[in-house]
């Protein structure tokens, strides 16, 4: 007001209402409204493009202060299609019969595993009976009623809870174990009958993931259901030294957190029913798009393609568009702090105020619009 006085007297009338105009315009917040919003709209534009939808702008904003991703096993990291490989009977019990006693328990149960186990037993043939009775035990394995007796199905831990003496098969869980592939029990009357070997090879990229997220900077870890010795030999081929294994599906969430307090903001990647609540506790929450409803209701991200570069792509898309949230906020500030004071001493005209406002607005906006060009 003083200023604009003074104008007034020494300059006249005129000049002050020009300074008057010229600060106003100058003082516009149009490229610092602009700073923000264009670079997250540019940079989720191009990331829809490429198979990866952000629910929100914090969805980015979070994502690039990531210290660690945590990856479910099971048709995240793995192809999540799980086929029986070997059968190993337990004398006088023969490989067939050993698959159509699991098959017949298994018959109720939508686990990955159970679907893979039935669909053998018709590969081979077999004509799975129908259980009389059936219960499921979260994380561990089903126990069903036969006409030929109770058969208890699932990982060795949870047949050797139950009471049955798995000696004579401990050398061969190992050795299946050993080889990456999911061992699953079979009993029937409380005594062991036999094995089967499931294997559900890695996705293609998953190792080239892998690396290219510990070039990031970031710490990579597996969190699975699966036994320590299997979970082990997959992620040692995989390349990923911290391994979180015999996680029930209801202690994902529990790993999460721990993480979080360890080592700092924690994306969880998954794909399954199981994963939900780990994905909603997450800083971040990935979703591979291949998974269940449940899974990508539950995640801030989602990667379309299921494809693992995803999460690189993901990230490093993150912290591209926090650098330009930075240029623009600079640019949008550094106008202000030349701007203003011209326009305050006189020595701006209307018409170049504008264009100058004009300009800023429009750097800033071409600053975000570099992004199209990110690879």
């Amino acid at each position: 007001t003083e200023t604009v006085a003074a104008m007034a007297r020494l300059g006249g009338l005129s000049l002050a209402i020009a300074a008057t105009v010229s600060v106003l315009v100058i003082a516009c917040p149009c490229a610092l409204g602009l700073a923000t919003p264009t670079a997250i709209t540019v940079g989720t534009g191009l990331a829809a493009r490429r198979g990866i939808l952000f629910r929100s702008g914090e969805a980015v904003q979070r994502l690039k202060d990531v210290r660690v991703v945590a990856f479910d096993k099971t048709g995240t990291l793995t192809r999540g299609q799980p086929r029986v490989v070997e059968v190993v009977p337990v004398p006088p019990h023969s490989a067939d019969e050993v698959l159509a006693i699991a098959a017949a328990a298994e018959r109720g149960s939508e686990h990955p595993l159970a679907r893979a186990i039935v669909e053998a037993a018709r590969e081979r043939g077999l004509d799975p009976e129908a259980p009389r009775g059936f219960r499921a035990v979260r994380g561990k394995g089903v126990e069903a009623e036969l006409a030929r007796g109770v058969a208890l199905v699932g990982s060795g831990r949870f047949l050797a809870e139950r009471g049955v003496d798995l000696s004579p098969l401990r050398r061969e869980l190992e050795r299946l174990e050993g080889e990456a592939k999911t061992a699953v029990a079979v009993a029937l009357d409380g005594r062991p009958v036999g094995a089967i070997a499931i294997s559900d090879p890695p996705k293609d990229g998953a190792t080239a993931a892998v690396r290219a997220l510990k070039a990031l900077g970031l710490e990579v870890v597996m969190i699975t259901g699966d036994n320590r010795r299997t979970a082990a030999a997959i992620a040692a081929g995989l390349g990923i030294e911290r391994v979180v294994a015999d996680v029930l599906p209801g202690d994902k969430l529990r790993e999460v957190e721990r993480l979080r307090e360890e080592v700092g903001p924690v994306a969880f990647v998954g794909d399954g029913i199981n994963d939900a609540p780990a994905l909603a506790a997450a800083d971040v929450g990935i979703a591979i798009g291949t998974g269940t409803n449940i899974a990508i209701e539950a995640g801030d991200v989602t990667l379309v393609r299921g494809d693992l570069a995803g999460v690189v792509d993901a990230i490093r898309l993150s912290r591209a568009i926090f650098r330009v949230i930075v240029q623009n906020l600079f640019w949008a500030f550094f106008y202000n702090v030349v701007m203003v004071p011209l326009a305050v001493m006189g020595w701006m005209h209307p018409l170049l105020a504008e264009a100058a406002m004009a300009t800023s607005s429009l750097t800033v906006v071409g600053n975000a619009l570099r992004l199209r060009g990110w690879r």
